[in-house]
């Protein structure tokens, strides 16, 4: 962890301040660069975007040493901590709407109002991370407890403050996948009225190469019914069952929020970025709420009803890019 820190730590002070210091250089050229190529004029948005996230971050590892000076009990404590995550959250994701001209449309916020609830989201690209931020936990101060990859610690905000409330960063590829599921089921331990745990029950950004994997290691392992639900599946990585149901088992009485998101795809890697797919993008979001007393008891019966919901995401994002390119052809007549 200390080698890490003194490498992302400084790193990341050091492109925040060469990206102040030869903005004269770097500003003009990718404005000739949106100028010289075909398509939206992303270039220069990307610029800006990165050296106002390194900023963001020089911001909130600095804010984050003050509050660990802080003579403060742990109980005030993890409520700063919390606030600055969802500053920092919101933001990024404030900072991503102007630079590329996103706008959000949230249908079913009502189901976000109040905890305890446990958050199952769709993964599509590194914005997940924050949408929570900006749009359940700082509007309604829900203190989310996330389940991320470990790969996400060589982001210093996410690795300081992430590290000092409850978070569990797992090893997608550990070797003793049981002990990776009881750390997330130790998350939902506890949860008061302003509590929630939020994890990806896909565990990565869907590809086609990684739904085809994902088929072939379910058909592998015999598995062949719910592959074939999977295989139904055309938009959404089939979920992984470990660390959702044990978050229901450990917290019995929790309601669980789906949340369906389409539009972040652009955002997905730095070439979809780069070739504008941000750019003036509508992103939509939907949550919904399912009672506890209407989750199955049965382990076989929950795997279905986690299958069930899924579902509906997949058939709401068909939905969603079928009304994108209607409106699209209609606006090119």
């Amino acid at each position: 962890m200390l080698r890490r820190r003194l490498l992302t730590i400084p790193g990341y002070y050091v492109l925040a301040l060469s990206g102040l210091a030869t903005a004269p250089l770097w500003i003009p050229a990718l404005a000739l660069v949106d100028l010289l190529r075909p398509g939206p004029r992303a270039a220069l948005r990307c610029g800006l975007f990165f050296e106002f996230y390194f900023l963001s971050e020089s911001l909130g590892i600095l804010a984050s040493a003050a509050l660990w000076l802080l003579p403060v009990g742990r109980e005030r404590s993890d409520e700063l901590h919390y606030r600055l995550e969802w500053w920092w959250g919101a933001t990024i994701l404030r900072g991503a709407r102007l630079i590329f001209g996103v706008t959000v449309g949230i249908e079913g916020e009502e189901h976000v109002h109040s905890g305890p609830m446990l958050l199952f989201l769709r993964h599509a690209s590194m914005a997940d991370t924050v949408l929570a931020c900006a749009y359940i936990c700082r509007p309604h101060a829900i203190r989310l407890r996330y389940v991320l990859k470990r790969e996400l610690l060589w982001d210093p905000c996410l690795d300081i403050v992430g590290n000092r409330i409850p978070n569990v960063f797992i090893d997608r590829d550990a070797e003793d996948p049981d002990a990776e599921i009881q750390s997330i089921a130790a998350l939902a331990k506890d949860l008061g009225e302003r509590d929630g745990v939020l994890i990806y029950p896909e565990g990565t950004r869907f590809t086609p190469a990684r739904r085809e994997a994902l088929l072939e290691r379910l058909k592998e392992k015999g598995r062949d019914e719910l592959a074939a639900r999977a295989d139904a599946l055309r938009n959404v990585l089939p979920p992984r069952t470990g660390g959702p149901l044990a978050l229901i088992k450990a917290s019995p009485g929790t309601d669980v929020v789906f949340c369906a998101h389409e539009g972040f795809e652009g955002a997905a890697t730095f070439g979809s970025l780069w070739r504008g797919a941000l750019v003036r993008r509508r992103v939509n979001v939907r949550f919904w709420r399912v009672p506890a007393a209407e989750i199955p008891e049965d382990p076989d019966a929950r795997v279905d009803w986690l299958f069930d919901h899924w579902s509906q995401i997949d058939t709401w994002l068909a939905e969603q890019r079928e009304r994108g390119e209607t409106e699209l052809a209609a606006t090119a007549h």
